[in-house]
């Protein structure tokens, strides 16, 4: 019999789950570890943002914004967004390769994955679109860009991306001062 159409025949004769589980991909990937340059270039400035970062809300009231925290053996920087409340959000930085990951765990309930390599100017960090998870339908909003840039030690201007599909739906700016 034919490999292809034995293998249909298997599944046909499993279960649903079993189906699921047997077309899986693999997605591991081995990468080239970064360098120390493009770690100290990358992932080395997200490191330094620990701390708890605040923003003057619309009303004008000062309010916890950002709290970013080194983890995992510092490999990774864990950003809470607007912890605490409703819409609290989840960022998490990690290199992969000779480049720095960022997955949103939006309150949308979306993944987006975005990722930066290194630019000319230091103090800006630039992440494109790599993808989205759990993405419940094709107009869907999500984040899909996300630009840091450090205008001083203590202050930084977040500026994110919405996209539709592949097109810019709009964007917003947080401007975050390091709470001392």
């Amino acid at each position: 019999m034919n490999p292809t159409l034995h293998r249909l025949a298997t599944l046909a004769l499993l279960s649903p789950l079993a189906i699921l589980a047997s077309c899986a991909t693999n997605t591991r990937q081995v990468v080239t570890p970064a360098t120390s340059e493009q770690r100290a270039a990358l992932l080395d400035p997200v490191k330094s943002l620990e701390g708890e970062w605040t923003m003057t809300d619309e009303g004008g009231v000062e309010q916890v914004a950002s709290v970013f925290t080194v983890s995992s053996n510092g490999s990774v920087v864990r950003e809470v967004m607007f912890p605490g409340q409703t819409h609290e959000m989840t960022n998490v930085y990690h290199m992969d390769g000779s480049s720095l990951v960022v997955t949103h765990y939006c309150a949308a309930g979306n993944q987006p994955r975005m990722r930066a390599t290194a630019g000319p100017d230091p103090m800006i960090l630039t992440f494109e679109r790599d993808g989205v998870s759990n993405l419940t339908s094709a107009d869907q909003k999500y984040m899909g860009g996300l630009t840091l840039t450090r205008t001083g030690p203590d202050t930084l201007v977040a500026h994110w991306t919405s996209f539709v599909g592949d097109t810019p739906e709009g964007s917003i700016d947080f401007v975050l001062t390091r709470r001392q």
